[in-house]
Formats: structure tokens, sequence, C-alpha cells
């Protein structure tokens, strides 16, 4: 009762230090993208943080659509951020959620699509006179889409890595294969050695079609031909990594690649979240699906911090 007494407490506090909250629209050449900008109580400009969510049916609030997994991290985190006085943008992807309307047929997306929007939205916030700076945050394949972002538009001035991987695609599938039978293994390595020369394959095994489809290959290619630690080397304007180290979907190790690629940047690994941002004190798949599954449950106040003090 006590626990239940102090989270209704921390929360209405929060919402009391933030003003509000509007729509917020990008057009495209394929529709519009629909987001959400969250404005501190502040009268003179302030920052704000282009928020870009991870991947599949991942929506702005950071669930997972149509799967039960509804954890509103993301929209905890600009919560958090506006109680700070940071304003936030998040936003469904193209093809997700409200902005389901913008997306493409399959065989038409390309992760160039995603990397392009995230540019645009930081254009469009940059000119925007309520902003005196523009962040991108990204979370989980996000890190990837922000990190190329920001390399390319000169209106963004700081970048967050949140769950990030160090490691291209295809190195990533790879390891999740590990597991599985020598001949998947080696039927995927030959897959995506011709998808990374830029050479569709059209005989899949029914067994990797799931992975390999032809309508999906055109995106994999894009995908595969962006190296995060390259990209992240590139950048000349202040870096932030944050890493959970309960995390089962990625590791300290992919974090710490970052780091390394990008000696300038500051790196936190955080005691005890996970890939959602939550408090979690187990690696157990089972156990951590709680969290993965709890719309009440704050993110971890540790991650809060360093984002305040380094866009501040």
């Amino acid at each position: 009762m006590k626990r239940l007494l102090s989270l209704l407490i921390s929360l209405l506090f929060t919402a009391a230090l933030y003003a509000v909250e509007e729509d917020i629209t990008l057009n495209t050449p394929t529709g519009e993208i629909h987001g959400k900008l969250m404005l501190p109580d502040c009268s003179t400009p302030c920052p704000v943080v282009l928020i870009i969510a991870g991947s599949g049916p991942t929506d702005m609030n950071g669930n997972s659509i149509g799967t039960g997994m509804t954890n509103n991290s993301l929209l905890y985190l600009a919560k958090e951020l506006a109680a700070n006085g940071i304003a936030t943008v998040r936003y469904d992807k193209r093809g997700i959620g409200k902005s389901s309307a913008a997306g493409t047929k399959e065989e038409d997306l390309r992760f160039d699509h995603y990397i392009d929007d995230a540019t645009a939205w930081s254009d469009k916030l940059a000119a925007d006179k309520r902003f005196d700076k523009v962040v991108i945050a990204g979370h989980s394949e996000g890190s990837l889409i922000g990190m190329v972002a920001a390399g390319r538009s000169k209106a963004v001035k700081a970048y967050i890595s949140i769950a990030g991987c160090g490691s291209p695609a295809y190195e990533i599938l790879e390891k999740q294969l590990q597991g599985q039978p020598a001949q998947i293994q080696q039927e995927s390595a030959a897959i995506c050695k011709e998808l990374r020369e830029g050479r569709t394959v059209e005989q899949i095994p029914f067994y990797l079609s799931a992975l390999y489809r032809p309508s999906v290959q055109p995106y994999l290619i894009s995908w595969f031909a962006y190296n995060p630690a390259e990209e992240i080397a590139k950048l000349y304007i202040p870096v932030l990594i944050l890493q959970g180290d309960r995390d089962i979907q990625v590791g300290v190790e992919e974090a710490e690649k970052l780091h390394a690629a990008q000696p300038h940047s500051e790196l936190y690994i955080i005691k005890d979240m996970n890939h959602v941002l939550k408090q979690c004190d187990t690696n157990d798949a089972m156990s951590q699906m709680a969290t993965y599954t709890n719309a009440d449950l704050p993110v971890k106040s540790e991650l809060v911090t360093p984002i305040v003090k380094f866009i501040k």
C-alpha cells in the first residue's frame, strides 16, 4: 500500500511539472507521420529531444502494437524529461500506429526512409523558436537511425544512444542464430553475404523465410549497409551512450563497441535496467516479461539523471 501511494504521488508530481502535450505531424512524400510534442512549463526557449523508437511494430510510447507488450517506456521518458525542463517529440514511425498511412509496400521500404524522416523531424524542430537546441535520442534500432540522422542534419547539437547496437545488423542476426543447427547457420551466412553485396536471393529455405523473404530483402540490403561503429565515429557533436546491464536483447558489449569507436563519448552502464528501461533484477526472459507488459512501471531514474545532465 505504501509503495502504491509513493508511486501515485510520484506520477502526480511529475504530471504537475510539464505543461502540455500536443499533436505534431511531419509531412512526407508518402503521407503524414504523427507524433506527440511534450512541452515543459517554461517561458523561455528550451532543449528538445527527438525520441526514436526501436524496431518492429514499436509505437511512439515504446509499446509493441498487437503483441500485448505495453510498457510506456518512451512515454515515461518524455514525462521525466519534461519535469526537468526538456521538451520531447516522439512519433510513430512510417507504417506504424497513427503513421500507418505513410507506410509503403514492404518491398519498397528502405532503412534510409527512417533516417530521412528523423533528419526531417530534426530540421523541423530546429526551425521552431520554442527550442534552443535539438538532441536526438534513439532507442534500440532507433539508435542507428538517430546516429546517421544526427550526422546528416546540421540542426542536431547532441546525440544519445539508448540500448543501441555497436555491431552491424548482419552480425546480430548471426549471433541470434548461434543456437540453430550448423546447416541453418551456414545457409543464413550465405544469404547475408549476398545481401551485403547488394544482391537479392530468390531461393530461400522455408525455415528462413521469415527472416529473408524476398519482399524484405531490399530493406535488409539497405540496413546492412550501415555499421553503427563506423557511423558513431563520424559524429562531431557530444555523444552519450546508455546501456542497462539487465538487457537480454542488447548486451553491454554493444555499448562498449560504440564507446570504443567514439572515444569522446560518455558511457553509462545502468545497474538493473533492462531493454525497456525498467528496474529488473534478473536476466531470466520469462521473469523479465512482467516489465515488458507493465504500463504503470516508470523508467529507471538512473537513466534520466545522466540524460538531463548531458543536455543541460
